[in-house]
């Protein structure tokens, strides 16, 4: 009896990769010889852990949920496995272009997608229709922030809005550098100033903190993705613009009370030529540390082929199914009755990581700064964002923080460059 390969997969505790652990038994019973392990966990967390294994070549983990962010730093490293010998049924070409690309370097894949995602409104229609608002298909900031206050009944504890406040480089930051995009903020000029005493990012936090301490919930600077996933779906928010792959959580009759009251929107924009919605791709890499590798490129092509969306689709419905990945479950007549599809395409279409935001820039990424120094600076100036809309400092005091904190940093790094 041949003894069976263990692989450790980390991951992040979004409702996709638990359905994902859910469903080990069916990779089990085409792949006996390969026990998976899970290690879950919050999204910060995981972040920290897998970057630190990666860079040291600790060997924990034999796959891990990354980042459009890590992947392109990371394989330019040497840290992850290519992923350019996936079987020819995986169909490497369906993957959509936008997402695909953010995972390539030098012409070869080095990770999988399992979701794609970008951001948009998710909003409460009946509470629209009660009061008298009807939603654009394209809202401006504008709209967002009236229709917010109009909607806040704190006695009956329903807030205008929920957004992300928790600190975070891909909690509140992801949120606050797409909206900052609208407003024509940028991260760094062309010679990699930081501009965090410009205008336009003062215009983005005053908006940010104005709207959540009149409209939001309580707390707001403790929540991110899962917390305000949880307050939506019990009925406590008439809007949410969080990630596109959010629309499946809150319309499942299982899990959410007001599933059947549910309707999207494009991110909103601010009349400068782009929305506030973001790019990204949780995906399954392979650490060059590993002593697994095939058993890991196994589990990898099972968990991100199309095989995988057809059997989620098969056990959950086509609503279920993980998103914004390949171009053939769009072209799916089953799926395109999903009422979210279309939005959450057109969402992800529209972001342009090479030109992210109104003037030019000399990086790529929409919601990060596609440089190693971004985590930890970002790190760091979440914490003064989520400060501020706590109440303990002022915009005005967090961006100065934000400036001198990311000044500093650059020029340890050695930029301009």
């Amino acid at each position: 009896m041949t003894l069976a390969e263990t692989i450790t997969i980390a991951t992040v505790n979004n409702g996709d990769m638990i359905r994902m652990q859910g469903l080990t038994a069916e990779f089990n019973a085409l792949h006996p010889d390969i026990e998976v392990n899970w290690v879950t966990l919050e999204e910060n967390v995981l972040r920290q852990r897998v970057t630190t294994d990666v860079a040291t070549q600790g060997g924990q983990y034999d796959v891990m949920t990354i980042g459009t962010y890590e992947v392109p730093i990371w394989a330019a490293q040497g840290w992850l496995v290519a992923l350019d010998d996936l079987p020819a049924d995986y169909d490497i070409d369906d993957l959509l272009p936008s997402i695909r690309d953010g995972l390539t370097v030098d012409g070869k894949l080095y990770a999988a997608p399992f979701y794609g995602e970008s951001s948009m409104v998710m909003y409460r229609t009946d509470l629209f229709e009660a009061a008298g608002l009807e939603m654009p298909a394209a809202p401006s900031w504008d709209f967002i922030n009236e229709a917010a206050r109009k909607l806040t009944d704190k006695d009956g504890e329903i807030y205008g809005i929920c957004l992300r406040g928790k600190a975070g480089w891909g909690e509140n930051i992801a949120f606050l550098t797409a909206t900052a995009n609208s407003y024509g903020a940028r991260w760094f000029d062309e010679e990699w100033k930081p501009q965090f005493d410009s205008d336009a990012w003062k215009q983005t936090l005053t908006m940010y903190i104005d709207l959540m301490q009149e409209a939001g919930p309580p707390g707001s600077a403790s929540n991110g993705f899962n917390e305000n996933l949880a307050l939506f779906q019990t009925g406590k928010c008439a809007m949410w613009i969080d990630a596109t792959v959010a629309a499946s959580f809150v319309t499942n009759p299982k899990d959410s009370q007001v599933a059947d009251k549910v309707g999207f929107a494009l991110a909103p924009d601010n009349g400068l030529g782009k929305r506030g919605n973001w790019l990204w791709a949780w995906s399954l890499g392979i650490p060059a540390g590993t002593d697994s590798e095939e058993a890991a490129k196994k589990f990898v092509a099972w968990a991100t082929s199309k095989a995988y969306l057809e059997l989620v689709a098969d056990k959950e419905g086509w609503a279920n199914v993980p998103p914004g990945t390949r171009a053939s479950l769009y072209a799916n007549p089953e799926y395109q009755k999903v009422p979210f599809a279309q939005m959450t395409l057109d969402s992800i279409s529209s972001a342009d990581p090479k030109n992210p935001t109104v003037d030019p820039v000399p990086y790529v990424g929409v919601q990060f700064v596609a440089i190693p120094e971004f985590q930890g600076i970002a790190t760091a100036i979440g914490q003064q964002f989520s400060a501020a809309l706590a109440g303990q400092i002022t915009a005005e005091q967090a961006l100065q923080n934000a400036q001198v904190l990311a000044e500093r940093e650059m020029r340890r790094a050695g930029y301009p460059k």
